[in-house]
């Protein structure tokens, strides 16, 4: 990235922040008579300790090296948190680290390995979101985490993983937010410019959420889902990174109703997956036909159909 780009990335980055920053909460009284949300340039250089033309430069990317004792006293004053002040600072950095060139994104043979080996949902993504490998009951828990799904994309524009999520709004800001972090400077990435373009294009609810330029990292955590089959289910939830990749798996406390609700998802979808059994030859067993119609019409098929 040049460095125009980086000082416009920069610009855009204090003016997001500076909307959401209340005049009360940076103890200025807000008035009457305000055009702006947020605190107006004049009154973030001035809490900064900076002039109001330096910052305008600033602003507009015409400044392309700050000093990082400007920008930790415009970090204070836009109230962001070690992870965000962190991030403000990589976007004014004079002389970046030069870019390491990314491979492809590859499931390497023992990952997979392992997902067909642990007894959780399990799956494997990309910087994007881009579900790349997933085992069994990962698929039984959501047909959103199949390969070849992306994460985003589904929670944004499928109303079924939208009705999945018991806290739809909450999942999506932190999905978008760890996704601008993921991206960081690496703005010209074909993958990352397509994803976002597609979503600006097709979610008035994705452009709301990406002009705040939040940012979140890559986090564990508990969620609750609801799956239209076995019911509620509060799962933790963790990542671990695999060279550039991430390895996501979800799990009950063990003994808990969640625990009991997933083995009862596991059965399904062994079940599901099972070969056809040879059928016997004794009048009391039942016909090829009745076998079908009976594995045709088991809950976590019409599940996995929707």
């Amino acid at each position: 990235m040049s460095d125009d780009d980086r000082a416009n990335l920069l610009g855009g980055y204090l003016r997001a922040r500076r909307a959401l920053v209340s005049p009360e909460q940076a103890g200025i009284p807000a008035g009457a008579h305000r055009r702006v949300p947020g605190l107006r340039r004049e009154e973030l250089a001035m809490l900064a300790g900076i002039s109001a033309d330096y910052y305008l430069r600033l602003e507009r990317g015409r400044d392309k090296n700050p000093s990082a004792q400007v920008l930790q006293s415009l970090a204070r004053v836009l109230r962001l948190d070690e992870l965000e002040q962190e991030y403000l600072l990589g976007l004014a950095a004079p002389h970046p680290t030069p870019r390491r060139r990314r491979k492809p994104e590859h499931v390497p043979a023992r990952l997979h390995q392992l997902l067909a080996s642990v007894q959780v949902p399990a799956f494997v993504e990309g910087r994007a979101f881009d579900v790349l490998a997933s085992n069994q009951l990962a698929v039984a828990l959501s047909p959103r985490l199949a390969p070849g799904r992306n994460r985003l994309r589904s929670l944004l524009l499928d109303p079924e993983e939208q009705a999945f999520q018991q806290d739809w709004a909450r999942s999506l800001e932190g999905f978008v937010a760890t996704f601008r972090r993921s991206i960081g400077d690496d703005v010209d990435n074909p993958r990352f410019v397509e994803l976002v373009g597609e979503l600006a294009l097709s979610s008035e609810r994705f452009r709301t959420l990406w002009a705040r330029h939040d940012i979140r990292s890559l986090e564990g955590g508990t969620t609750t889902v609801n799956h239209p089959v076995v019911g509620e289910l509060r799962l933790h939830r963790d990542k671990l990174p695999v060279d550039d990749l991430l390895l996501v798996l979800y799990y009950p406390d063990r003994g808990s109703e969640s625990d009991e609700k997933l083995r009862v998802l596991a059965s399904l979808a062994r079940t599901a997956s099972a070969p056809t059994s040879p059928i016997p030859t004794h009048d009391e067993s039942p016909t090829r036909d009745e076998s079908r119609t009976a594995e045709a019409n088991s809950p976590l098929d019409r599940h996995n159909d929707r």
